[in-house]
């Protein structure tokens, strides 16, 4: 007994001893760049002022970069909320004889805002969360009830006046595009900020593809990447008119390497096995500053979850708005752990994933040198992002030069199990990277 004991006590330490040399050239892309051990993106939505004006300054001063989902009809110079369709009068017509159903709640309730009277805006967003929520029969009942109010006159006629705004408490495009020279991303949050699941599909186009149109004229092609529908819709006709336009959803990117999370969910992100983890959290007003901690220590703890943070108003401007005072805390913890976490934008991180889970590495040990070729299969225009490389040299080597299209970067080696290794950026399909040691 005593002999098997020991016998059985040698295997197991032997296991667990063990481990497996990595040779020169031996590369891998890393999960996230940098070779961090989770990602960060802080998200906005609505682009009201002082998401500028106090939380922007906060994340500048610790070179933290965001992501703005903008309203772009409420921004000077862009082109704001038109009803595409029939004449609204032949629709407040026919509804006191057809009663709403499957075939006229899409006109109907993308008509409901814009029938000149004041205060008919909360039926059609009462009557999309309930198309959101897979209760049509309600979004009908709805509909019925506010046309019959419209019918009956109970709505005020709207003042067609110009409207008049304060200047100073106004977004606009000069001023995001100095926001985007500075590092930040903005996307689109629709023109009006409808629900664009109880629209019908000239208005989605238009609320999708006009939001998309002003931006790009505004910013350029590089901020036509992402968007957010509003109200955080997940209705399946909504998001496949919205995956045409736009490639990355904050909503929904269905892909098979990546779980998502949306804010709602009550499932622990470390419990899945999938590639990728999108765990989205919204911060509002009365959520506690541990809890918003405690986000950022369980993305930490695994090597696979993407913490999107979602944030509307900001002190007493907008929606749940949360203090400048508890977001600079809160920035500056996350910040704090920047060598376990990557802080980078909702594009940036939905580019860098899809670019490594698309990509291939070939290599090539000769006379001292290792030469890395890194590419991937996707359009090129807009997958642009640089990769990190882990290349594994020789242990001889104190120092390695990385040369890419005759930009070099000198690099110290680091250690692990496997061996001496470097970690490099490298751009994909932007040919070989030559590592040289000395």
């Amino acid at each position: 007994m005593k002999t098997m004991f020991f016998m059985i006590c040698c295997v197991l330490l032997t296991g667990s001893c063990t481990t497996q040399k990595k040779g020169p050239g031996n590369t891998e892309v890393t999960k996230w760049q940098d070779g961090k051990k989770a990602a960060v993106s802080i998200t906005y939505d609505d682009g009201s002022i002082n998401q500028f004006r106090k939380a922007m300054p906060i994340m500048d001063s610790l070179n933290m970069p965001g992501t703005f989902f903008i309203v772009t009809g409420q921004i000077p110079g862009s082109n704001t909320g038109k009803f595409i369709g029939r004449p609204v009068k032949e629709i407040i017509k026919e509804t006191a004889t057809i009663p709403t159903n499957s075939s006229n709640i899409y006109e109907r309730a993308s008509a409901a805002g814009y029938l000149g009277l004041r205060g008919t805006l909360e039926y059609h967003t009462k009557a999309g969360a309930q198309i959101d929520a897979g209760n049509p029969e309600e979004s009908y009942r709805i509909m019925d009830e506010f046309y019959k109010k419209v019918r009956n006159g109970d709505f005020p006629v709207v003042n067609n006046g110009k409207k008049t705004s304060d200047p100073d408490n106004q977004v606009i495009w000069d001023s995001l595009r100095a926001y985007a020279a500075r590092g930040h991303e903005f996307g689109s949050h629709t023109v009006t900020h409808p629900y664009v699941c109880a629209l019908d599909e000239p208005n989605i186009l238009y609320e999708l593809e006009q939001s998309r149109d002003d931006i790009h004229k505004q910013l350029g092609q590089k901020y036509t990447f992402s968007a957010e529908v509003p109200y955080g819709t997940e209705n399946e006709r909504a998001m496949e008119y919205a995956h045409k336009v736009y490639p990355a959803l904050r909503n929904r990117m269905p892909e098979t390497f990546l779980k998502e999370l949306n804010r709602s969910s009550t499932e622990y992100p470390g419990s899945f096995s999938e590639e990728y983890v999108q765990w989205q959290r919204g911060a509002v007003t009365r959520t506690p500053f541990s809890m918003m901690e405690s986000w950022i220590d369980t993305a930490a703890a695994k090597q696979n979850i993407w913490l999107v943070l979602v944030i509307h108003g900001v002190d007493g401007i907008g929606w749940e708005a949360l203090s400048s005072d508890s977001l600079g805390m809160y920035f500056s913890s996350i910040k704090s752990r920047d060598d376990e976490l990557w802080i980078a934008t909702f594009g940036d991180v939905a580019k860098y994933m899809r670019e490594r889970m698309n990509s291939a590495v070939k290599t090539k040990v000769n006379n001292g040198k290792i030469t890395v070729n890194l590419t991937h299969t996707l359009d090129k225009s807009m997958y642009n992002i640089p990769l990190t490389l882990k290349t594994y040299v020789s242990p001889q080597w104190n120092e390695v030069q990385a040369l890419q299209n005759g930009e070099k970067k000198l690099i110290v080696p680091q250690q692990d199990a496997g061996g001496s290794y470097v970690l490099y950026q490298a751009l994909p399909n932007a040919g070989d990277v030559e590592l040289t040691g000395t």
